[in-house]
């Protein structure tokens, strides 16, 4: 926050926090004087229901003993008509001793009545008021009874709610039926009823609507369950005038903090354009210096700073630009290949450029064999280890020749340019394997600083080197897979130790040794290199996680279907066999079902592990989907497929597969076969799907004939999947192929013809 800032913020907290702790103050204040009122108001509205319920029942007693008074029948009968035509009461229901109905008006509201002087039964959903008086003769003997009823109704509640100024709701009963008497807004009785039911005694409870809200529970002379509500009082005028203040207070406290900031700032303020004229790269800028205060000597200094900034600039301009080249070509690389080989020759072209070396070197370290490989190499024409140079004889310009590229000189004598992967030097041997070694950064002079070069590095004068790491987890060395640690198809695999390197440049120009400088710019490349690695390696670890399935690490049935087209053009080509082997484990479905869905992954997983064992490293395994599994033999024909399936079903059939056991179960095992379908291309097929399908028509002929089998399909129209069957057990039948069909090569087969399943799912 610049100055002006902090003293404006300063005279507005000191002007307008007391005005605003007043404003809230009186805010809250009036907010619980509305409050009081409210509940005030709440209590009078009560004792006013209570009160006029009360008359009521008073009222409707009268009319009772009125019509109780009359011997005659007669007589009863007609004051009865005569209080409900006068709109006393709704209606008059006369019993004799025995309980029956004796007389009764027009209009007898039905069951339940809330009785003004009985135990009303709660939860009911009443649809009147009672009052009930017993007729005696002069003897004293019961004669009858006499029910004087009001019915309950939206007139009825519009005159509590008119005596007491609130709204009125009668409480259903019953499982939250609908209301049907209130004077409530419909959209606003849910509301009132939610807070109802949150309110115990005479607590007051608020609604989300604004409305407070007042249950009255029925007691003597009150029968009734009623929800009383009023609207919450917002004294709005004072509300405005507070606001109307504070804005006012508020707006006369930013104009005078704005005055006294700009007053006090203003010697500032030429200093502060300066700065920004020199920030936005004018160097010219000056200050005009008024006295010798603080504030004169501080633009003294800032125009003697910006003259010797100038100088520096013009200075760096040309070395910028020039840099900036390069940098320019270091970006493009990263940002478009994925060519390790072409980044860190970028890098380290950019690093001679930037440093003005003579030559330069990039290794990696190889984590099989701990040595360090040369990856690129610039300017090493008189540098290379001494006994790995030479002349190349009679081999043609360009030819490689023992790990060598013969190239022609401008004087005509040929010379080897050798491949930068001759570069091999142990961890901790001379200047590069020290470097690496300890992961300390090196420079100076070979015959003064030292150390001994070896004979498998590059001959120096004078030397920078730097070790980098590319970031990733550490992880045991892999013990399968192709040179440095990758996988087949050239992935690196999951967890690959972060690779070390190291980037040296050896004998600057036109100086007899690097400086520090340069041994920071030579540390920011070799952090290029590191990043260039480490997204090599993320790219090719996507690459593989999109192509491997995560449960059993087998290529995935994309890789499937890319890897079977360029293994059929290989053949083609070539003029070889390829044979697939379509698998199914059977009954995979009783598995999951009988002991879990976790166990079924064991059995995919342990499957998946004893088919990569008995493989070769050439073939490929691949999971389709399901416990569905496909197998890749190049160079194979069916003779050799069926051998590979015959052991594959007996690895598989021979050993159960043992599973956790559940918590406090015993430990088990669950046997497992496999049917196998073999098809071969081009005998069974002219494309990659098609020798695909030829097998999956052998996979389904070897479970009609029975599972734990296999079967080779047949030459031939493709909608008889004609193939030969054979068993898949330990002794291979006498012609050594079976075909699905029902025929061998000599005769009638093993199988049976008879209708295979349909196919619906690959869950067989």
């Amino acid at each position: 926050m610049t100055l002006r800032g902090r003293l404006t913020t300063a005279f507005l907290a000191v002007v307008l926090g007391p005005v605003l702790l007043g404003a809230v103050f009186v805010g809250t204040t009036v907010a619980a004087v509305s409050y009081e009122r409210t509940v005030d108001r709440l209590d009078t509205a009560a004792a006013t229901v209570r009160t006029s319920v009360s008359a009521l029942c008073q009222q409707m007693l009268a009319a009772a003993d009125a019509v109780a008074v009359p011997a005659d029948p007669a007589r009863r009968a007609g004051t009865a008509s005569q209080l409900v035509a006068r709109g006393l009461v709704s209606a008059v229901l006369i019993s004799d001793a025995d309980g029956r109905d004796a007389f009764a008006t027009a209009g007898n509201p039905p069951r339940p009545w809330a009785d003004c002087a009985a135990q009303n039964v709660p939860g009911a959903d009443y649809e009147a008021i009672a009052v009930r008086v017993e007729m005696r003769a002069e003897s004293g003997a019961l004669i009858g009874e006499v029910t004087v009823t009001q019915v309950l109704d939206r007139a009825f509640l519009s005159r509590l709610a008119a005596a007491t100024g609130t709204g009125v709701t009668l409480l259903p009963g019953g499982a939250a039926p609908a209301v049907r008497h209130t004077t409530e807004p419909a959209t606003g009785v849910d509301a009132v009823l939610d807070a109802a039911s949150r309110a115990e005694g005479d607590a007051i409870a608020e609604t989300g609507t604004g409305r407070y809200v007042r249950r009255i529970d029925p007691s003597p002379g009150q029968p009734l369950p009623l929800v009383l509500s009023v609207p919450r009082g917002q004294p709005q005028g004072l509300y405005v005038v507070l606001i109307g203040a504070v804005l006012a207070a508020g707006f006369a406290a930013v104009v005078a903090a704005w005055w006294l900031a700009r007053s006090t700032t203003r010697p500032l303020a030429e200093l502060a354009r300066a700065a920004d004229r020199v920030a936005d790269g004018d160097l010219a800028a000056r200050v005009p210096v008024h006295g010798h205060d603080e504030v004169g000597r501080l633009a003294d200094t800032f125009n003697r700073m910006t003259r010797e900034t100038q100088s520096y600039v013009q200075a760096l301009t040309a070395s910028r630009d020039q840099l900036r080249g390069h940098l320019a070509v270091l970006g493009d690389t990263l940002s478009s290949t994925h060519d390790l080989q072409r980044i860190l020759q970028v890098i380290l072209q950019t690093a001679l450029a930037a440093t003005g070396a003579r030559a330069g070197v990039v290794l990696l370290l190889d984590p099989a064999g701990g040595l360090l490989v040369g990856q690129c190499a610039e300017g090493l024409d008189e540098r290379w280890p001494i006994g790995r140079t030479g002349p190349v004889g009679t081999a043609k310009v360009g030819a490689r020749t023992n790990g060598a590229v013969a190239v022609q000189d401008r004087s005509g004598t040929r010379r080897a340019d050798h491949d930068p992967a001759a570069l091999r030097v142990a961890l901790g041997s001379g200047l590069l394997g020290a470097v690496a070694a300890t992961g300390e950064p090196r420079r100076g002079r070979v015959d003064r600083d030292g150390p001994h070069l070896s004979t498998h590095e590059p001959r120096c004068r004078t030397y920078v080197a730097v070790p980098f790491s590319a970031p990733g987890p550490a992880a045991e060395t892999p013990t399968t897979g192709g040179p440095a640690g990758r996988l087949p198809g050239g992935l690196w695999p999951p967890a690959l130790p972060a690779s070390l390197g190291v980037l040296a440049l050896y004998d600057r120009l036109g100086s007899d040794e690097f400086d520090d400088t340069d041994l920071v710019t030579l540390r920011t490349f070799a952090g290029q290199a590191a990043v260039a690695v480490d997204n090599v390696r993320v790219h090719e670890e996507a690459q593989r996680l999109s192509l491997t399935d995560p449960l059993t690490g087998l290529w995935n049935y994309r890789y499937l279907k890319e890897s079977i087209r360029r293994e059929v053009e290989r053949a083609n080509r070539f003029g070889r066999m390829l044979t697939v082997l379509a698998l199914d484990l059977d009954r995979f479905k009783h598995v999951n079902d009988t002991h879990g869905h976790a166990a079924g992954d064991t059995v995919l997983a342990e499957f998946a592990r004893r088919l990569r064992a008995e493989i070769r490293e050439v073939d490929l395994a691949f999971r389709q989907g399901g416990e569905e599994f496909a197998v890749l033999l190049p160079e194979t024909d069916a003779a050799g497929g069926v051998i590979v399936a015959q052991r594959l079903a007996a690895a598989v059939r021979d050993v159960p597969i043992p599973i956790e056991p559940h918590l406090g179960a015993a430990p088990t095992s669950i046997p497992v076969t496999v049917s196998i379908g073999i098809a071969v291309y081009p005998d069974h097929g002219a494309t990659g799907d098609q020798v695909l399908d030829a097998a999956d028509e052998a996979l389904y002929a070897a479970k009609a004939a029975g599972r734990d089998t296999h079967r080779v399909a047949r030459s031939g129209p493709r909608p008889e999947a004609g193939e030969i069957a054979g068993s898949a057990g330990p002794q291979p039948p006498d012609d050594g192929v079976t075909y699905a069909g029902g025929r061998s090569a000599d005769g009638p087969g093993g199988a049976s013809s008879g209708p295979q399943p349909p196919r619906q799912s690959r869950g067989r």
